[in-house]
Parts: structure tokens; sequence; C-alpha cells
């Protein structure tokens, strides 16, 4: 059995994840995992440590992100923030770059903290075949507009993002956090993706690592819509579903819909690469003698502040 998870967040998606980068690692290794992505939210802050310690422990990595799409408004205050989202994963050290450059173009568009502005057009023209492009949690344009209208408008949207990114760049997301709907919305997507040949894949939509953390992320989510816990209660999962889990526990919630699975491994084989082959490489700067170039930077801060302030 093998399974990549290709759907996470970490807290670096801000009063949403609730694990650090380096506790999601350590838990995918201990479940075998083949893979893991980071997918945080309209950004790739937490790509530095994820990489660090993935490598540390020979775990594959595959970086993206999950973008908010128009209309623009900023997630916090909402209990349920309006706007669709699309999930990248770039396939290499240039889907990488290309994907940092709209990040920063669409956060200097929305013109303060969380508020970029994402527009689809643009992100398809940018990604020149280096991303792959799932369709994401019930956020996602085709979840949503089955959800909202039935599979006639998921059919659409699915085939718009198929005419943007190409058939072979776009996978049907499908996702079990032990929901009663989730049976039957992931066999109108899996019918869907059929019908219209497009890969279909097993994800977690992960917000923690462990089932233990689920308190904290209704935490976090009250926090974000400026609400109580008991105010936020008919927006919040009734359980602790958007964990990491074992390729063994996936095979079986997914055993439904064959290829699911090793779809995520085969995908997580197409994407995962090292960081350290889109960091620049610097010249070696000169420091005196029993300094390194981070604690000279720390001892010249210190001397600095201390004249200014």
């Amino acid at each position: 059995m093998a399974y990549a998870e290709l759907h996470c967040h970490s807290n670096f998606s801000f009063l949403d994840g609730a694990s650090h980068p380096e506790e999601l690692v350590a838990e995918a290794a201990r479940l075998g995992l083949a893979a893991l992505a980071l997918t945080d939210h309209d950004g790739l802050y937490g790509v530095v440590r994820f990489s660090e310690a993935a490598r540390a422990a020979s775990l594959p990595t595959v970086f993206g992100a999950e973008l908010s799409l128009a209309p623009a408004k900023p997630r916090i205050g909402e209990p349920d923030p309006v706007g669709t989202h699309l999930m990248v994963l770039a396939r290499d050290p240039s889907g990488y770059a290309a994907l940092s450059r709209c990040i920063a173009e669409a956060h200097l568009t929305g013109g303060k903290k969380g508020n970029p502005v994402f527009d689809l057009d643009t992100l398809a023209g940018a990604q020149t075949g280096h991303w792959q492009v799932l369709t994401g949690c019930r956020k996602g344009a085709v979840a949503h507009a089955l959800l909202a209208d039935g599979p006639a408008a998921a059919r659409r949207e699915l085939l718009g993002l198929v005419d943007r990114f190409g058939a072979d760049r776009v996978a049907v997301e499908l996702w079990d956090h032990g929901d009663p709907i989730d049976l039957h919305r992931n066999d109108a997507l899996a019918r869907l993706a059929v019908e219209t040949q497009v890969a279909h894949v097993a994800t977690g939509n992960v917000h923690y690592h462990v089932t233990g953390r689920f308190p904290l992320a209704t935490a976090l989510a009250a926090v974000r819509s400026r609400r109580t816990l008991d105010e936020l209660e008919g927006w919040l999962p009734p359980a602790a579903g958007a964990v990491l889990r074992s390729p063994g526990e996936q095979e079986r919630r997914f055993a439904r819909w064959p290829g699911a699975v090793e779809a995520s491994v085969e995908l997580a084989g197409t994407c995962a690469f090292d960081l350290r082959l889109v960091a620049p490489r610097l010249p070696d700067f000169s420091v005196p003698n029993g300094h390194t170039e981070q604690t000279w930077l720390t001892e010249l801060v210190r001397l600095g502040a201390t004249v200014r302030y």
C-alpha cells in the first residue's frame, strides 16, 4: 500500500491549520507516506521549515498553495468566507517560481494583508504546463457548483479548468472526512472525472497532524470568524476528519473509487523535488573568526539596534 498526501495545511495557513510543518512531516514519516505536499492558503510561507524537516526524515516534498479566487474579500470575520479556491501544485522548480511570482503579484494587487487578488485566466497564462491543478475541497469551484447547482454546473466548471490548464494537468479531488455527504459527493465527482476523461485523486484535505489537534482547529476557526464556539457550532465539522491518515486507512476509505489512492502517489512522483533546487546560490560572505554568517548578522543587528534606539 502506498499513499501521498497532496492537500495539507500547516499553521502557516493563518487561523486555519493547527499543526507546525515539522509536526506534519514527523507524522507523515511515521505513517509511511510516499510524499507530503504543503499547500497553505495564498502563500509559501512554511516551505523552508517544511523542506528542512522533510529532508531530515527522507520524505519527498511537494510544494503548492490553495489560492483564493474572486470575489476578493478578507477571510477574517466570516464563519464561511465567500469565494472559491484553486489548489495548485508545482510540478518542478519552474512551476514553483511561477507560483511564487503569481502569489506575490496577487498580494500586491490586493493592497493589504489577507486580501490577495487572483485572476483565473492570468494564473492559467503564467503556469505554462508547470503546475498540477486539483479541483480542491468544498470551496473549489467544481465541488461548490456540484452542491449548489448540480452535476451539469460542476461539469462546466471542470471543463473550464481543463480548457485553461490542460486535461493532463487537472485532477478531480476526492476527500473523506466522515461526513455523510462525502460518499455521495465523491460518487458524483468520480463519475464526472470518468465522463470528462480527467484523473481523480484521493486527498485528506488535512489541517492537523493528529486528531488531538481538533479542539485547537475549532478554536482557531472561532477566532478567525470573530465568534464564540457556541455561535460557530453550526459551521464547525462534527469530528476530527481533517487529519493525516496512513496508506492503509486511505485504501479502506477510498476502495469505492479504484485508482484514487494510487493516483496520489503517481502525481507526487511527477511533482516532488528538493527545495534546494530553487534556492539562490549566493556567494559566501566574509565574517570575523568565531562567527558564522548568521551569528555575525545577529551581532550587527544588535549593535545597530543599540545605536538607533
